[in-house]
């Protein structure tokens, strides 16, 4: 309780509350309500895709392209010798209905951009399944 100081009710008790320290934290949590409540809100709201990792069920006539480190490509097992190549055999499986799924194998060392241009000669000519081939994570998990 506060106590005044000098006059004539020296001993008189007051009762007010002293609502300085109030006001100053509360200014203190509506500033930082202000600063953070931008920040969690920036987001936008859209509808991920549900995933799951399922082993790839590889056909026959699907075509499995590899890219090695230094910028090699594979056609299954046989090596192209430039882009065009890579074209040529694209055009051959984009006439064949259905359509077979084509399959990259990128290293692990190579380069993005050696396995992108295979996605995108891949684009360019029209197919439209392909997928990435990988390692699983952990070695119990199924290939």
């Amino acid at each position: 309780m506060a106590m005044t100081a000098g006059g004539s009710d020296e001993g008189e008790v007051l009762s007010d509350i002293n609502v300085t320290p109030l006001v100053d934290v509360m200014l203190v949590l509506l500033i930082i309500f202000i600063i953070t409540v931008p920040v969690a809100l920036k987001e936008i709201k859209v509808n991920l895709p549900k995933a799951s990792n399922l082993p790839t069920q590889t056909k026959p006539e699907d075509v499995t392209i590899a890219v090695d480190k230094t910028g090699g490509i594979y056609w299954n097992t046989k090596l192209l010798p430039n882009q065009e190549a890579l074209k040529t055999e694209l055009r051959g499986v984009a006439r064949s209905e259905p359509q077979p799924e084509v399959h990259i194998r990128g290293d692990s060392d190579a380069r993005y951009m050696y396995v992108g241009q295979v996605l995108v000669a891949a684009q360019q000519i029209g197919i439209r399944k392909v997928a990435f081939l990988t390692t699983p994570l952990y070695p119990g998990e199924a290939p």
